[in-house]
């Protein structure tokens, strides 16, 4: 598909039919992730592929905005080993992390798979049912499936602000 076609047609699916996404298409999702950009090319982040019954069930319990989606995609960072900017105020953990998601989720697009960004969880809790290491930070999580009947984009949509308000030149 083309980009543009991809930016313009991707939204946030809010309810899933239950099939699972195909091998293939998982895979293409996740090497788009890999190939992200990170800062130093640390490569800091680490995704979670959720599938189990066990795994959706602590998704579910951190989160209402699972949807039904069959594959929920955690996305980490190790915030030993990221890379500090000057000043020491910042690091390159969550900002990679985030680059990566974005990838994933428009590979997802490309793919023909739904999705949804979800950042309304509990993290420390998640993290903790699922048993990762202490050092890494759940950033996000991405629903993967297929849109129920009756599902799609919200009707606000495609309401966008010009650019004339959303972009400043100097």
């Amino acid at each position: 598909m083309e980009f543009s076609e991809v930016v313009k047609k991707r939204y946030s699916c809010k309810k899933y039919d239950g099939r699972q996404i195909g091998e293939a298409e998982l895979q293409a999702i996740l090497e788009a992730g890999r190939l992200a950009p990170t800062a130093k090319n640390t490569q800091e982040q680490h995704v979670y592929v959720l599938r189990s019954a066990e795994a959706l069930a602590a998704v579910d319990k951190a989160t209402p905005c699972r949807y039904g989606a069959p594959t929920v995609l955690a996305v980490t960072y190790d915030k030993d080993n990221g890379f500090s900017y000057p000043g020491g105020k910042y690091d390159s953990g969550a900002e990679d992390a985030t680059i990566v998601a974005t990838h994933l989720m428009l590979a997802a697009a490309n793919a023909g798979v739904d999705s949804c960004w979800l950042n309304f969880f509990d993290p420390d809790l998640l993290a903790r049912d699922l048993g990762l290491p202490e050092r890494e930070v759940i950033v996000m999580l991405l629903d993967l499936g297929y849109a129920a009947e009756g599902g799609g984009p919200l009707p606000n949509h495609d309401s966008r602000k010009p650019l004339t308000e959303t972009v400043t030149y100097r």
